[in-house]
């Protein structure tokens, strides 16, 4: 069994937050042929609790602090040497360090790297740097800060426009240092090639997948909700800035509408460390934000609906396919559609804008004609998002663990391998 460095820019734990399946899903498959070398960092003090439940799955942990405030003003760092603020806002000699001490007393094989400002601690000729490098970007994050720019006033939209040309830059060095690229749909991947044509012939798509035993729509919940309503569900990370744009347009400019019409319907805001903002969004009438919750599970079971109003997004929308493998009634936009193969009108409701989005929420409440959409979408889900499938592809990517190498080739936007 040979050593694998898997570096992760936050803790890849608890598995039910959505910003966590894919690491901690290709964390633990790999764990089953590979002696693992974790370092990462956490940026959420609750998550220190998580560290112990890692340890089964690693050779050696190094879990590593970020304090937010102190890592925004590192970051600013950047405007002085021309960096991208993301690079010096992950940056931490403790775990560079740690890092060079794996490198030089383990020497992996390979690496697997999720996240492109992990890639700052494998330098480029370095002689101890493993033979096979695998980034997962996972999202064109600098699309992302282009977005963000468009939306925000100066001089937010100068700092976010910067820091999606510098950080394009970075992820372009990264990816020609790399074996592979990947991300987590077919549209982000050939983003990339448009963004980057010297290293297309190794970028590549690799979907999410769902664990149906866990989101199991059948399972008897307790209901977390008052009697009587009607509840309309959003879950994620609350201070993550699309998650709070999205909450916030939907909470100020349609649930009202919605509620008018429905006067049971109740808007839940479900996820962890909700941002001054969406707090103040729990002052409107009929509108609750939960903060953390233990499981997201009831929420989603007793939901009447499920509503994603991305206008900022990239990649895959966990809360999508969640919402979806529970047999729920879906609504989102364009945006949260974004790599997920499912047809609207079956499996979910697609709206875009105000208007069309309140009345597909009110349809999604008042018509029982809708009820097997619910079933529809768990059966795409099933047919079309395993995780196994998923998880082989990485497997192949790196290689196998015995240490042979092969070679991979693009293969319809995804992964296909060779052995000599």
């Amino acid at each position: 069994m040979n050593h694998l460095l898997f570096l992760c820019q936050r803790i890849p734990f608890p598995p039910n937050k959505g910003d966590k399946l894919r690491s901690f899903s290709v964390l633990r498959h790999l764990s089953k042929s590979w002696k693992i070398y974790l370092g990462c960092f956490i940026d959420d003090p609750a998550d220190w609790q998580y560290e112990d439940d890692l340890r089964p799955y690693c050779a050696d942990l190094c879990c590593i602090g970020l304090d937010r405030q102190w890592a925004r003003l590192r970051s600013l760092s950047g405007l002085v040497t021309g960096a991208a603020l993301s690079e010096p806002y992950f940056h931490s000699r403790p775990l560079r360090d740690w890092v060079d001490g794996v490198l030089r007393d383990v020497r992996p094989s390979a690496a697997f790297l999720y996240s492109s400002v992990m890639g700052q601690y494998l330098r480029a000729g370095d002689p101890l740097r493993p033979r096979r490098v695998v980034m997962d970007f996972v999202d064109v994050d600098s699309d992302k800060w282009r977005q963000y720019a468009e939306m925000r006033p100066w001089p937010l939209s100068w700092i976010y426009g910067r820091e999606s040309r510098r950080l394009l830059a970075f992820d372009r060095q990264v990816a020609k240092e790399s074996d592979a690229c990947l991300f987590v749909s077919s549209p982000e991947a050939a983003l990339f090639r448009r963004l980057a044509p010297e290293v297309s012939a190794k970028t590549f798509a690799i979907p999410n997948g769902v664990d149906f035993s866990y989101f199991n729509p059948w399972t008897t919940r307790p209901n977390p909700f008052p009697p009587e309503t009607l509840p309309v569900v959003f879950t994620g990370a609350m201070d993550y800035w699309p998650n709070e744009d999205a909450v916030a347009w939907f909470a100020e400019s349609m649930f009202p509408a919605v509620r008018a019409q429905v006067p049971r319907a109740e808007f839940f805001i479900v996820g962890g460390n909700p941002s001054a903002r969406v707090t103040r969004l729990g002052q409107l009438p009929g509108v609750t934000v939960t903060g953390r919750v233990p499981d997201i599970r009831p929420y989603l079971a007793h939901a009447a609906v499920c509503v994603a109003p991305m206008r900022v997004a990239r990649g895959i929308q966990n809360k999508v396919l969640e919402g979806m493998a529970m047999a729920r009634l879906v609504v989102t936009t364009a945006q949260g559609l974004e790599g997920i193969d499912a047809l609207s009108g079956r499996d979910h409701l697609l709206a875009d804008g105000v208007a069309p989005f309140i009345a597909a929420t009110v349809k999604a409440l008042t018509d029982p004609g809708l009820a097997p959409m619910g079933l529809a979408a768990r059966r795409r889900i099933v047919s079309g998002y395993a995780w196994d499938d998923k998880l082989r592809e990485f497997e192949r990517l790196l290689g196998p663990s015995s240490g042979t190498t092969g070679s991979m080739t693009a293969h319809g936007g995804g992964v296909s391998s060779t052995q000599p």
